[in-house]
């Protein structure tokens, strides 16, 4: 019987190196030997499936050899991975900063040059250098829809919060001061310039389209709340359970819980505290050499949204659970230091909170002295 070493051994590797217009497709076999390198049209899977064809017959392989491949992960996701492994190749999807690169401070830099490094990462991988690089664990489709409705929400507070600025800003030019509230366009009429004149008709015109805009965005983000809350309330799916599990905590509310579900605890297995601290990019990033020994900060290699959720949630922790185990240690060690300390502290605090909320959903191990909400 074949043994996966052997299979790799006599197989087709190829790196894609994805951009929007073409794709540079580079292939080689084991034992190194003359690299094939083919643009594609970007996106184009007929002529994808054709270059896995001649690439094989170039190197000299039978039409059913394996096929490994690799492409770095962005902007194209993850619908490429599914249908290169429908197709029966073996692909990984790699994290782009995990990639081998040239300390110089000017290096060239070319999709031919990256798809060669990804080609050579791929043979070493596949001969056991598991190190290499950091494959990304690819969500399902189902996975990965659950997350649009928390991220739709997040870009709609954002855009609302640029359309109050800009009708603020735009006030202020004339020495005005006026809170888009709801009653806007009432007080906007009876506004009046610093100089007691009329405002512009041009500006007053603007204005009234721009909070236009802001009462479409508002209108947008309530539906979106009362769609959450509708899935909380009849939902049976387990990731809203889990939802509904972490808000039992006082301090967590419906947003936090939503955002720690859905982008890590509902599609992402852990086997120690140091995953999931890593995942969420909270660990330190050492610097030792000889003598010197020092933190150069935060990894911040894991999910962003997940990493300023829990320093948020890890003020809300001091403030609603000031007598839990964790509530005390933050006191006891960062209490008595400055600001920048107690930024630090708050680090420090979300990472052993995520630990434990981790081991609350996967065990019912609730945190040392915290308080559950009342029924």
């Amino acid at each position: 019987m074949e043994t996966a070493a052997a299979r790799a051994e006599h197989s087709l590797k190829v790196s894609i190196e994805l951009s929007l217009e073409r794709w540079k497709v580079l292939s080689a076999v084991h034992g190194g030997g003359r690299q094939r390198e083919k643009s594609i049209p970007g996106g184009d899977l007929v002529a994808l499936h054709e270059e896995l064809v001649r690439a094989r017959q170039k190197h000299g392989l039978p039409a059913g050899a394996a096929v490994y491949s690799c492409y770095e992960a962005g902007r194209d996701g993850h619908w490429l991975h599914r249908h290169l492994v429908a197709m029966g190749v073996e692909n990984v999807v790699v994290d782009p900063a995990s990639l081998p690169r040239s300390g110089r401070k000017r290096r060239a830099k070319t999709d031919r040059l990256d798809g060669r490094v990804l080609l050579g990462c791929l043979i070493r991988f596949l001969e056991g250098e598991r190190e290499v690089w950091c494959v990304v664990r690819v969500p399902s489709v189902e996975e990965e829809d659950q997350r649009h409705l928390h991220r739709e929400l997040e870009v709609l507070k954002r855009e609302r919060g640029s359309h109050r600025n800009r009708l603020r800003g735009l006030l202020v030019l004339h020495g005005v001061r006026l809170e888009p509230g709801r009653e806007f366009l009432a007080r906007l009429a009876a506004a009046r310039q610093w100089d007691g004149s009329a405002l512009p008709p041009q500006l007053v015109v603007r204005m009234q389209r721009e909070y236009a805009r802001l009462r479409q965005v508002e209108e947008q983000i309530a539906a979106l709340v009362h769609l959450c809350r509708q899935l909380l309330r009849e939902s049976q799916e387990p990731a809203v359970a889990m939802v509904r599990q972490l808000m039992q905590l006082k301090s967590v509310g419906e947003a936090s819980a939503w955002v720690l579900v859905f982008e890590f605890f509902a599609w992402r297995q852990f086997r120690n505290r140091r995953q999931v601290g890593k995942l969420a990019g909270m660990t330190g990033t050492p610097r030792q050499s000889g003598e010197m020994d020092r933190d150069a900060g935060l990894d911040k290699s894991g999910n962003p949204r997940v990493r300023r959720m829990m320093v948020e949630l890890g003020w809300c922790w001091l403030r609603w659970q000031p007598q839990s185990r964790l509530s005390l240690w933050f006191h006891e060690r960062f209490g008595r230091g400055g600001k920048r300390s107690r930024k630090v502290g708050i680090v420090a605090l979300g990472r052993k909170l995520l630990v434990a909320l981790w081991r609350y959903l996967e065990q019912g191990i609730v945190p040392d002295g915290a308080v559950l909400k009342a029924a």
